[in-house]
């Protein structure tokens, strides 16, 4: 990642504090409650997003351990956090090596906005990891491949068939399952006889989000020119005309993703 990403991350802060199922929050608190003593582990911490939306739901005391594979994002986080124990409580470390993960001691495990980017492979082997452990994992904001806006335009269709076929690409931990990462990750867990929950975590953005939703419509333009499903020049229009509509009257963009909790036995 890079600052780039850095900005991407605060542009959807609280477009996905706000999409977060509030019930699965209650049901973890609970959870890491009924664990004194025990850790939180967020593995793609970014700047600590997820600490910022959970904590104020979680036992004061309750131990952070940040992970992630980008050193200016832990930069990020130790800046943003600085001041609370959790800033000094940061692991640069390859999120695909799970092996190497510290989880002893762990109540839960949580990951924003991660598992659609991995492999099948990789959601099987951390329902294995999570269940030899015997901690809690929250998953969320995943995309499921639900992408719609409230004005339509031909082309719709089209560029999010596009969009969720590039979403199935190797983004670093081998073929991404992208819009179908939650299903799987709820079978992985499944097996291996976990309770799992899932919860619809959409954003419905309107005008309010008008710097996320540029955002997020620029960033079609690489993926669709890569699966090269539809003509540039179209998909050009398309933007256009996508990015015209942002503050018209009754404009909506949603974004479908899932929360899953899974809590061991």
């Amino acid at each position: 990642m890079s600052g780039f990403h850095a900005v991407w991350l605060d542009l959807r802060e609280a477009a996905d504090r706000a999409a977060r199922d509030t019930d699965l929050i209650a049901m973890l608190s609970r959870h890491v409650a009924a664990c004194p003593g025990e850790g939180v582990v967020d593995i793609g911490c970014g700047t600590g997003a997820t600490f910022r939306a959970l904590g104020p739901a979680l036992p004061e005391e309750a131990r952070w351990l940040m992970v992630d594979n980008d050193p200016l994002l832990l930069e990020a986080a130790r800046q943003r956090l600085a001041g609370s124990a959790v800033a000094n409580q940061c692991l640069l470390h390859d999120l695909a090596d799970l092996e190497g993960l510290p989880l002893k001691g762990t109540a839960l495990v949580t990951a924003s906005a991660l598992f659609d980017l991995c492999s099948d492979a990789f959601c099987t082997a951390i329902a294995t990891k999570i269940s030899d452990a015997g901690c809690a994992l929250y998953a969320a904001l995943t995309y499921n491949g639900l992408l719609h806006w409230t004005i339509a335009h031909p082309l719709d269709s089209q560029v999010v068939d596009g969009f969720n076929l590039h979403q199935r690409g190797d983004k670093g931990f081998g073929p991404a399952l992208g819009p179908d990462a939650t299903m799987a990750l709820a079978l992985a867990l499944s097996r291996k006889g976990r309770t799992v929950f899932l919860r619809k975590s959409p954003w419905v953005l309107d005008a309010s989000a008008a710097a996320l939703q540029r955002a997020f419509l620029e960033g079609f333009r690489q993926p669709l020119r890569e699966v090269g499903m539809i003509d540039m020049s179209a998909v050009e229009d398309w933007l256009s005309f996508r990015l015209a509509m942002i503050e018209q009257p009754g404009s909506l963009c949603h974004v479908g993703h899932f929360d899953l909790l899974s809590l061991p036995d």
